[in-house]
């Protein structure tokens, strides 16, 4: 059983851009169920127990158009001290799979930013976290997946045990594992080898181990950019991510190229 996760507030466009990604995302598995949760602000005069599911029509038009594309779906109103807290004891209490955030806004000099609550849920549960968004394509079938990865041994474990898990996995599931070898896109640059990288050898062997058909890319230049081009150019379906962080208080912490990427890219990102 594949279990997503979907917290929704009134915004009716971006619950309909998550519960789409959920049906991708669940089309290849023998058993899944999706939990549309609303969870009632606590500055709001109302309290879980008198607001219904059946109010919220970001929440209802979610649980219907998952329920059409033939996907079981759980219908959930809690409350608590924080959204981004009760989010996350609901994905504890159901053993979530994933967490599908909508979860990017504009500000009003229409810059891109991370919601408070969803950057909250990403640096607060070690469960992997989908931010979808209203203006991106979702894909359907063979999932395409872009990992770019760092030398950190860890966080790339993460990402190949997420892309692994995935229902489509390993017959319908393709990965570029890509390494960025930061600026060095000038002339005269040394040479990029993927194998100089150990992570990012161990993730394509991991996933090749998998069954998962895995391209190996190694390049130079801006980071974030770079990301974002090879996602484009291998027209992904989604972009892995593993960039949790630790300050020197043990805080989690977004790094600034997964909160880059998250902004910029046209597609899904994943944060495992």
């Amino acid at each position: 059983m594949y279990r997503v996760l979907i917290p929704v507030d009134g915004n009716e466009e971006r619950a309909l851009a998550q519960a789409d990604h959920a049906v991708a995302l669940t089309e290849s598995a023998a058993e899944a169920e999706v939990t549309v949760l609303y969870v009632v602000p606590p500055d709001s005069l109302q309290t879980d127990e008198g607001v219904d599911f059946s109010d919220m029509d970001s929440a209802v038009a979610a649980a219907e158009y998952l329920e059409t594309n033939g996907v079981s779906v759980e219908r959930r109103v809690e409350g608590g001290e924080t959204i981004a807290r009760e989010i996350i004891d609901v994905a504890d209490d159901i053993a979530a799979d994933e967490l599908v955030m909508g979860g990017r806004k504009r500000s009003g000099v229409a810059r891109l930013l991370i919601g408070s609550v969803v950057n909250d849920v990403f640096v607060s549960t070690d469960r992997p976290v989908t931010m979808t968004g209203t203006e991106m394509s979702i894909h359907r079938g063979t999932r395409r997946l872009l990992l770019p990865v760092d030398s950190n041994a860890d966080r790339v474990h993460h990402q190949v045990e997420y892309v692994t898990s995935l229902p489509a996995a390993p017959d319908d599931v393709e990965a570029t594992v890509l390494y960025v070898f930061p600026e060095q896109d000038y002339k005269g640059a040394p040479a990029h080898e993927f194998d100089d990288v150990d992570a990012a050898v161990e993730a394509a062997d991991a996933l090749e181990d998998h069954g998962i058909d895995t391209e190996r890319v190694a390049v130079g230049g801006g980071v974030t950019e770079t990301i974002v081009e090879e996602a484009e150019t291998r027209d992904a379906t989604g972009i892995v991510m593993g960039g949790r962080k630790r300050s020197g208080v043990q805080k989690v912490l977004l790094g600034s190229i997964v909160q880059d990427v998250m902004l910029s890219a046209d597609r899904p990102v994943t944060l495992t």
